[in-house]
């Protein structure tokens, strides 16, 4: 076997010219006769520095980026497969700063090891809470996702014990595992990241959580933008079924767990959970009254737990380590860690693994470097389109739920999105609007039609029409909205509108 030389097949890496990079490294390789073991990882999650190329030495792994197919020949030339030093030289990959400052739990292996290698998986820490759990009553389970503090990462941060337990009570022969990988909100991509670079993380948890509530079945509802992830779920799937992670004998303990990945169609309001049940049954993704809730009469109307990606890769390190170790990170009723997305107007932007607590300064300062423009930054969008705009004189704020949620915010699916003081915060309110109008699912008439009279309200007064007048109005249709819409869909459109409003009056004509 030969050198071990680390290149990304994640997509943000490809999208730049990772697998050109490959290639050309095979192809120089060959033609100087060197043999070198190539592994497709997934990202460490610098995009800055992606291609990030890697190689295994004496010291350990040292990182090399951004790489170009042209580069290739001369980091052989410098010796780059013994480590030697080069203009893109960064040393040791983990002691890079913005690694080695995260907290990675749930992202671990995620950049370290060949996404579908069992055995390295296992060799890292895999499979260890799925040993524990084959042989631990249902209940066992249960309380120790529910002592973790362990919330629904996805955005509605519902304590997963909660649900978990719900669903295990529940009268029914059949009940399902649905993992919500319809990622839509701007500026996130942990779970597609975490889906190419260790999915087996994923398909551990969804195991795990079957044997907790008696869940023989599980889907992974993954969006169509993502072939990637799908064909690397896929292949994952296969070989945990001939390892026996899947099937009729989940690890020889005589419980069954299926698997299957299912593609959705495009749709913004699909990431709402049960307008994903409704495509996930062939329907048209609506959002269905509550309740019953999913738990009580989820897919097919059996018993289900829907959960975020994130949530569910989570729980193996949970039951590995133990309850107490992952609710020793984190701060009040945030317990463990979350991905944090860093996207927009970022110098370094990228995934950043860290404990609840971390304030948006440290954030967008310590690890995004600020802005990549160099002008000051105006406010931030945090939990994707439909989050509220934070002002800089917020940033002290700990990225916490209930923090974030007692200045009119919230931390969402951890994406932060990033704008420098050239934008207009009117403009982003009319897009809030804009992009609901087009997103909405149509079922109810707050959502449906309150978006469309939002744009048009915004209109008049972006062309000076009785600014006064139409701002009231704007409050008073975000007052319906919220309160009168079916989901958070139309719910939580007025909080981008609200905010940018409070906090930068100015952009809408107002003193």
């Amino acid at each position: 076997m030969g050198i071990r030389v680390y290149v990304p097949s994640d997509t943000t890496a490809a999208s730049i010219g990772a697998d050109r990079v490959a290639r050309a490294i095979e192809a120089e390789a060959k033609r100087r006769n060197l043999s070198i073991d190539l592994v497709r990882n997934g990202s460490r999650g610098m995009f800055w520095l992606e291609p990030l190329v890697e190689v295994e030495t004496s010291a350990g792994r040292v990182a090399y980026g951004p790489v170009t197919a042209k580069d290739v020949p001369e980091l052989f030339e410098a010796g780059f497969l013994n480590g030697a030093s080069h203009r893109l030289f960064h040393g040791v990959t983990s002691e890079i700063p913005w690694l080695k400052q995260q907290e990675r739990l749930t992202f671990a292996r995620v950049g370290l090891i060949d996404p579908l290698s069992l055995s390295e998986y296992e060799a890292n820490g895999g499979l260890a809470g799925l040993r524990k759990a084959v042989s631990m009553p249902p209940e066992q389970i249960v309380a120790a996702v529910t002592e973790s503090g362990l919330r629904g990462r996805g955005g509605a941060a519902f304590p997963a014990g909660i649900k978990w337990q719900t669903v295990l009570n529940a009268a029914g022969t059949q009940k399902y595992i649905v993992a919500n990988a319809d990622e839509g909100d701007s500026g996130t991509f942990a779970d597609r990241m975490l889906m190419e670079g260790d999915p087996y993380c994923l398909i551990e948890g969804m195991v795990i959580a079957g044997l907790a509530v008696g869940a023989t079945m599980g889907y992974i509802y993954l969006r169509s933008e993502y072939p990637r992830a799908w064909n690397t779920l896929n292949a994952a799937i296969e070989r945990a079924r001939e390892a026996q992670v899947l099937g009729p004998s989940v690890l020889g303990s005589g419980k069954k767990f299926e698997l299957e990945v299912r593609l959705g169609a495009g749709a913004y309001i699909c990431g709402e959970e049960t307008a994903l049940l409704e495509s996930l049954e062939g329907k048209r993704g609506q959002v269905r009254a509550k309740p019953p809730l999913p738990a009580i009469s989820g897919l097919f109307g059996c018993p289900t737990v829907v959960n975020n990606v994130i949530t569910l890769a989570s729980v193996p390190i949970i039951l590995s380590c133990g309850a107490g170790f992952y609710k020793d990170y984190g701060m009040g009723r945030s317990r463990g860690t979350m991905t944090f997305q860093l996207a927009g107007n970022i110098r370094h932007g990228g995934l950043v693994e860290k404990a609840f607590g971390i304030t948006l300064q440290q954030l967008l300062y310590d690890f995004g470097g600020g802005t990549i423009s160099g002008r000051p930054i105006r406010a931030v969008q945090v939990g994707g389109p439909l989050g509220a705009y934070v002002p800089p004189k917020d940033f002290d704020l700990p990225l916490d739920y209930e923090a974030f949620t007692a200045r009119g915010a919230m931390v969402g699916h951890g994406g932060v999105v990033v704008f420098d003081d050239s934008v207009n915060m009117m403009q982003m309110a009319r897009f809030a609007m804009e992009f609901c109008a087009e997103e909405s699912c149509g079922k109810c008439t707050p959502c449906r039609i309150g978006s469309i009279r939002g744009v048009e309200v915004l209109d008049r007064v972006a062309a000076g029409e009785r600014p006064s007048e139409n701002l009231e109005l704007l409050e008073s249709l975000c007052d319906t909205m919220q309160y009168g819409s079916l989901c958070a869909m139309g719910g939580m459109t007025p909080f981008p509108v609200l905010s940018a409003l409070k906090h930068f009056p100015e952009d809408f004509g107002a003193s």
